[in-house]
């Protein structure tokens, strides 16, 4: 792969990031802050990713924090992921850094896959995994990212705990989905109790 190759490639991840900003923006209407805390080795892999934070607004009391160029990898299908937070914190970039960095290295992660934060969500939280889910809240409105050449899915990455996790490896994704519809869990209280 010759120089042109990489500048080639550098402009269409840009087009890419610019593409999924602008569908960012329109779906959460408020303007956005660049979190990016790419230092290490590992930031030379992820050339163009950044992670973008969106304050609350009237509809949702919650920050949103959103990954920006994770679909830039050899992913099939290309991806992004969100996760919602009651308070704006810069461990969710670090978070959502690793899974892209994991995601970007080949390890590719889709809808339905659990992922190990390796330490609690925040705080003392008993959530310390995240389930990749479909924006359930949002709808086709956030998921779907259109592109002349690609689709690109924007997924949810809520925090689970151990149990859940393990009871959606024994039961099934569906299984746990209907145990939060019917305990009507609170996706965004970090010191939400299992509900297995």
């Amino acid at each position: 792969m010759d120089s042109s190759d990489n500048d080639i490639s550098s402009m269409e991840c840009q087009a890419l990031r610019s593409a999924v900003i602008e569908h960012y923006a329109s779906a959460w209407e408020r303007p956005w802050f660049d979190q990016t805390q790419m230092r290490g080795p590992g930031a030379q892999q992820m050339r163009g990713f950044s992670v973008l934070a969106f304050g609350p607004r009237p509809s949702r009391q919650l920050w949103t924090y959103a990954t920006c160029g994770m679909s830039c990898g050899e992913s099939d299908p290309q991806i992004e992921l969100h996760l919602l937070s009651p308070t704006n914190n810069l461990v969710h970039v670090e978070t959502l850094t690793a899974i892209a960095h994991y995601h970007l290295t080949g390890n590719h992660i889709k809808t339905g896959d659990t992922v190990n934060f390796g330490r609690p969500w925040l705080g003392k939280s008993l959530c310390e995994f995240g389930l990749i889910s479909l924006p359930y809240l949002d709808g086709p409105k956030v998921e779907i990212c259109n592109r002349s050449q690609s689709t690109i899915h924007c997924l949810w990455l809520i925090p689970i705990t151990r149990e859940e996790r393990d009871f959606k490896i024994q039961f099934g994704l569906e299984a746990l989905e209907q145990k939060f519809q019917a305990t009507d869990f609170n996706y965004a209280d970090p010191r939400r109790q299992s509900v297995v």
